[in-house]
């Protein structure tokens, strides 16, 4: 009977909703007092009144549905038990009724018969407020009847309150309270105090060996590091995080050295400087280089970048003009932006240097020769672009037409002779005096008697040929470069394959045109700039704070120091350590370990093997070894290491 079992869960259902309030706000006051026997009073009580509300249900289930629901026509009886025929047909009928049966019908055949019940809260409430105040009073009572003296004899436990005050240019806000750990910016102040003075002083150890004594008047200390502080056997961590120097961003121009196109009238730069606490100053600064050689002439300019709503960052974008910038065909802009912060002792900051580049137009007659000053090109000479141009015209006109094979080689080897030329012309400044395919520059070593001069001609005893020339490294490659390509474009053309000689055509036109805007270079100047002198100690002989630069004649040289060598050898046994070593490990490991973290558990150690941890000795020899960088071996725990072998070598000796 599937039908009436689930209507009835249904309206069971309902029935713990209704009385669900009642049950949870009897639990809060014995919640509320911390009374574990009136909770389970109160719970055996829910579970009495759940009993006979299920009990009910059951009982009068049918009667409710006959009751809220006139579709069921009085049957209701009939989903329990149905005999003869007639019944089981409107039984059927009701369970179809029954599925369509909403929610809020079954609350409502529920609602009448079953109550909130609120009225067995008052009884409750009233033991509640009863055991309430029969617990209060006998404790008022007994701490009235405590003497003063009595009271005063207890002992007063210290505490504690601890204040960080961040810089005041930090703008961050004051921060107080119980031990903790905290995280204070760079150059804080932290100071402790004590609450209750009349407790007495108190001591506090620091993770760098200082200890502090906190009494009637309040500890302070400048964090510059993280370190962490002990205190009643519990340690505390005061993170400090460093003040960072601003950071500059170009978005425009997005390369380094930014050529813009012929006939280009506007160029765009954007920048963001960004900083933690606030940027202070932030300037834009731009060089106008204009001319060539020698006649080069630069301008400096200085431009403020205008602060933002967000004092921490400093966003500025603008579309120069080239009249607004002063720039020509032929010029090149360099700029860089330079930032400071407000700190106390400002960051100050630069970013790289950026390069807009107006190329000027193109000569017609101008040879790609001109990037050496000194070569006086003569009248025969080629070009590079005029050698590209006839090999691709020799290309197409093979294509074209049906050229004889003679005409071909004619036409290409006369490409070759003018590119062997051009290459002997720019070898000279790398000081190469013989050619790919010898033989045309060595008639002035044959004698005029006709006898071969073997040793010039095949050995070639000169000076290094580099050396002769006063050319900067960058430029020889560059111009290597260019000879290696016209090599290999003059040995295609005599090979008669003009099409494979095209490619490293290019590739010495690039590095020629590549030396021809090298002429120009600008450097930031990077002179020694000396400090002020003070003149109220000048021309009096006085050298105080004057430094030595003669090098200490019997200093010693030992990467790791003795004492530091001693404490790790004593640390691999039980015994005792060695006279002041916490101060030898707390110089050593703030010296060596950069790392917050690191740093702070080399102190972790130190602290613990002095409060006599003996399995913390490794671990502290272990962290003192890790500040070992320049030591060609690593610290040994022992002298001698001891191996079974030498172990029965020294039992049978003894014996």
């Amino acid at each position: 009977m599937h039908g009436d079992a689930d209507i009835l869960r249904r309206l069971w259902r309902a029935a713990l909703l209704r009385r669900l309030p009642l049950w949870v706000l009897g639990t809060l006051p014995w919640l509320a007092l911390r009374l574990l026997p009136g909770l389970l009073a109160w719970v055996a009580w829910c579970m009495w009144d759940a009993v006979r509300l299920r009990q009910r249900v059951a009982q009068g289930w049918t009667g409710w549905l006959d009751a809220a629901v006139p579709g069921m026509e009085d049957s209701s009886a009939l989903l329990i038990e149905a005999q003869t025929p007639l019944a089981q047909l409107q039984r059927e009928r009701l369970l179809a009724r029954l599925a369509a049966l909403d929610a809020p019908t079954v609350r409502r055949a529920v609602r009448p018969h079953v109550g909130t019940g609120f009225s067995w809260l008052l009884p409750w409430l009233a033991l509640a407020a009863f055991a309430w105040f029969t617990g209060q009073k006998p404790a008022a009572t007994a701490q009235a009847a405590v003497p003063r003296a009595r009271a005063a004899v207890a002992p007063l436990v210290p505490q504690l309150t601890v204040t960080a005050t961040p810089p005041a240019y930090t703008g961050a806000a004051r921060s107080s309270g119980a031990p903790r750990d905290i995280g204070v910016p760079e150059g804080s102040t932290v100071s402790w105090c004590l609450k209750n003075p009349e407790a007495g002083a108190t001591t506090l150890e620091l993770s760098d060996g200082r200890t502090l004594k906190v009494s009637e008047q309040c500890a302070t200390l400048a964090v510059t590091e993280s370190l962490f502080w002990r205190w009643r056997g519990a340690r505390y961590t005061i993170k400090v995080t460093p003040d960072s120097a601003p950071t500059i961003t170009v978005s425009q121009p997005a390369q380094m050295v930014q050529e813009l196109k012929t006939g280009a009238t506007s160029a765009a730069m954007g920048l963001t400087v960004q900083d933690d606490y606030r940027v202070q100053r932030a300037t834009l600064h731009l060089t106008l280089a204009r001319g060539s050689g020698e006649n080069i002439k630069f301008t400096d300019r200085e431009l403020p970048i205008p602060a933002s709503n967000n004092p921490r960052q400093r966003n500025w974008a603008k579309t120069w003009t080239l009249a607004e910038l002063g720039m020509e065909p032929g010029d090149e802009l360099y700029f860089f932006v330079r930032a400071a912060d407000n700190a106390a002792r400002p960051h100050a900051v630069q970013s790289p240097t950026y390069t807009l580049r107006l190329p000027a137009p193109e000569p017609e007659d101008e040879e790609e020769t001109a990037a050496m000053p000194v070569l006086v090109k003569p009248q025969s000479l080629r070009s590079q672009r005029q050698i590209i141009i006839d090999t691709e015209q020799l290309i197409a006109d093979m294509r074209a037409t049906r050229m004889s094979a003679d005409t071909v080689r004619e036409r290409s080897e006369a490409i070759a002779l003018d590119q062997g030329q051009l290459r002997r012309r720019y070898g000279q400044f790398l000081g190469e005096e013989s050619s790919l395919f010898g033989g045309e520059e060595h008639e002035e070593h044959e004698a005029e008697g006709g006898k071969l001069d073997v040793l010039h001609q095949f050995g070639h005893a000169h000076d290094e040929a580099e050396n002769a020339t006063l050319y900067d490294e960058g430029t020889k490659k560059i111009l290597r470069r260019a000879l290696t390509a016209m090599w290999e474009a003059e040995k295609s053309l005599r090979a008669i394959t003009p099409k494979t000689a095209l490619a490293p055509e290019h590739k010495a036109l690039d590095a020629i045109k590549e030396l021809q805007q090298a002429d120009r270079i600008y450097l930031h100047k990077t002179a020694f700039v000396p400090p002020p002198i003070r003149e109220a100690i000048r021309m009096t002989g006085d050298v105080v704070g004057a430094a030595s630069y003669a090098r200490e004649q019997d200093g010693s040289n030992e990467a790791i120091p003795f004492e530091l060598r001693e404490l790790v050898t004593a640390l691999s046994g039980e015994g005792a350590l060695p006279a002041l070593w916490t101060r030898t490990a707390h110089d050593w490991v703030r010296a060596r370990l950069k790392d917050d973290a690191q740093r702070l558990s080399a102190q972790r150690a130190i602290q613990d093997v002095l409060d006599g941890c003996l399995r913390c000795r490794p671990g502290l020899r272990a962290w003192l070894r890790a500040g070992v960088i320049e030591a060609p071996v690593l610290l040994q725990a022992q002298p001698v290491t001891g191996t079974p072998f030498t172990r029965a070598w020294t039992e049978g000796a003894s014996k």
